[in-house]
């Protein structure tokens, strides 16, 4: 009998298929595996020579994103706007920006990306508008249609002073009252962003309407989907309460309250929902998938919300954005902390959706600002091989800084600056000699034609690394994840029948020699398939898994083929033959 058993448990383990089903995994769509590429229009690529970036210079770089491995690509809002807050205030959701081009540019944009096999986002940001869009100005006048397009209030009469306050406390997000007074209307507004970017009135289902006609408009022209910004901000408390004190924050900061009236009301889940459907059933009818992506600063349990409602009868995003190494990855960082932070997204996402991991945006630092030029490739590394999408944001792949001195209209100006190409006028980017931010002084000994040539650089192990992102295992491959001590952080991905990966990450300041035995069925030889291009290993070196030599702040990521790992798993088996066979 226990031979039998044993004979059993063989075919189990080796011919596993023949015995019983083993469910395959789910057939990923395009976007679950990609990797995206944040763009800032104004700051990419300058075709006229005006030394702003348009939608032309975009197009002639289709070619450049297809070879670096990008899958899909979400332009900053290229609409027209007064530009207050560089496209974020909206005046006409239907048409381009003049200094970007025209919608016949953008046409062209679409059909170059698609042509390269690029699919093509936009930044879409349904809170509020500009104070110069028609609705707003009309709005401001009382005009029958459009009154009510926007969130106003008479506001109350001080006892004390006399004066006209807002109807409460509430604050904008870059501080001060979130209410303005109107001299035209005598009445307050509310922006809960900047006096010039006016709240749109989603209680008004008037507007809920023209703004789903809005994303329609485009889904037409061939985008494939759209970033939905500050999109927790849609709705307000209809009472229009005080919100309580948070208490942390200076007074009168953002920080001050608990936004409890003006983020994540219910409400917005249940547009979001609905938008859902509309894309799917344009998706079925097109052929092609189109997706939503979420930005919201919120709880963990208020994010996880934008995937699915909370009974799971409702699809919301197809993912929202996770800034979690945006925020936690940073110098000090050690494995055990950056293990948590992984955790932290995984353990609360619901069960069959797609995570996502964002490094960087035009909102926050630059990585190597933030952490250091040291780590740019250990984190490109962690971002390539986490299960889900990557979104890397414009210059991150050869490591561009923020440049301070640049700042001029924005407190995120240093980030912003105009893409690095080359060591010519402008770092390539524009002919002209001034451009609409400065160029980062150090354009000529870091920009992309220097990194392309070089035998080692930032550039080539992020091609290496997205390449490496479209091997099977990677798409549909297993994750687990472990620390050795608090210096090493390792992440396997293993798929039934194809090489596994092992990524290791050294995030302390000195040599270690890491023993990754812990990983079971791994050969006791694995290869290395990408190495940091400051590291002493190299593709194609063979090591140990009992000794991994890395340097201060390396990464690699090693291979075991498919053939071995079998061997392996035949060996345990074989061995417990024995075992039962003896007893």
């Amino acid at each position: 009998m226990r031979l039998l058993i044993a004979l059993l448990l063989v075919g189990l383990a080796v011919f596993g298929t023949a015995s019983f089903d083993i469910r395959e995994p789910d057939q990923k769509d395009w976007y679950q595996h990609a990797t995206f590429y944040q763009i800032y229009p104004r700051s990419f690529k300058d075709s006229d020579g005006d030394g702003i970036g348009d939608l032309p210079g975009i197009t002639s770089k289709m070619s450049y994103l297809a070879d670096i491995g990008i899958d899909a690509t979400w332009l900053s809002p290229p609409f027209k706007s007064p530009l207050r807050d560089f496209g974020y205030d909206v005046s006409d959701f239907y048409d381009i920006q003049p200094e970007y081009g025209t919608l016949e540019n953008f046409d062209e944009l679409v059909e170059e990306a698609h042509k390269n096999g690029i699919k093509l986002m936009l930044d879409f940001i349904p809170n509020h508008s500009s104070d110069e869009h028609e609705w707003f100005v009309k709005s401001a006048q009382k005009d029958e249609t459009y009154k009510d397009f926007y969130v106003w209030h008479p506001g109350k009469q001080n006892i004390e002073t006399g004066n006209l306050d807002p109807p409460n406390n509430w604050i904008s997000v870059f501080g001060g009252p979130a209410w303005s007074y109107h001299e035209g209307r005598k009445e307050f507004y509310l922006h809960q962003f900047t006096d010039k970017q006016p709240d749109l009135n989603y209680r008004n289902p008037a507007v809920l309407a023209e703004m789903t006609d809005m994303l329609f408009f485009w889904l037409d022209r061939g985008v494939d989907g759209f970033r939905l910004d500050a999109i927790n901000h849609m709705f307000e408390d209809p009472e229009l309460r005080d919100e309580p004190p948070s208490g942390w924050g200076d007074a009168g900061s953002y920080d001050s309250l608990d936004h409890i009236y003006t983020k994540d009301v219910a409400d917005v889940y249940n547009v979001v929902y609905g938008w859902r459907d509309l894309m799917d059933a344009y998706s079925k009818e097109h052929g092609r998938t189109i997706i939503l992506m979420t930005e919201a600063y919120s709880s963990i349990e208020g994010t996880m919300l934008y995937y699915e409602s909370a009974d799971r009868t409702r699809k919301g995003a197809h993912m929202p954005f996770n800034f979690q190494l945006i925020y936690d990855f940073k110098e000090e960082q050690n494995s055990v902390g950056l293990k948590q932070s992984i955790d932290w997204w995984m353990n609360h996402m619901p069960a069959r959706h797609t995570p996502s991991w964002v490094s960087g945006s035009h909102d926050h630092s630059r990585f190597a600002s933030r952490v250091g030029e040291n780590r740019v490739e250990q984190m490109m590394t962690l971002l390539h091989t986490l299960p889900g999408t990557s979104i890397t944001y414009y210059g991150e792949e050869i490591g561009m800084l923020d440049y301070k001195e640049a700042q001029t209209y924005d407190g995120r100006d240093p980030n912003r600056t105009p893409m690095q190409w080359d060591a010519t006028t402008s770092a390539g980017f524009s002919t002209n000699s001034t451009t609409w931010l400065k160029v980062h002084p150090r354009y000529a000994s870091l920009n992309v034609d220097l990194q392309q040539k070089a035998e080692k650089s930032n550039y080539h192990h992020f091609h290496a690394l997205t390449t490496l992102r479209r091997h099977k295992t990677m798409k549909n491959g297993d994750f687990l994840h472990r620390t050795i001590g608090s210096n090493v952080y390792a992440l396997l991905r293993e798929l039934r029948g194809e090489d596994s990966f092992l990524t290791v990450l050294n995030m302390g300041d000195k040599q270690y020699e890491a023993d990754l035995g812990d990983f079971v069925n791994l050969p006791e030889k694995l290869t290395v398939e990408v190495a940091q291009s400051s590291s002493k290993l190299k593709a194609g070196d063979v090591v140990e898994i009992s000794k991994v030599s890395l340097g201060p702040y390396d990464s690699v990521v090693l291979r075991a083929s498919s053939a071995t790992t079998i061997q392996l798993s035949i060996a345990a088996v074989m061995a417990l033959i024995v075992k039962y066979l003896l007893v």
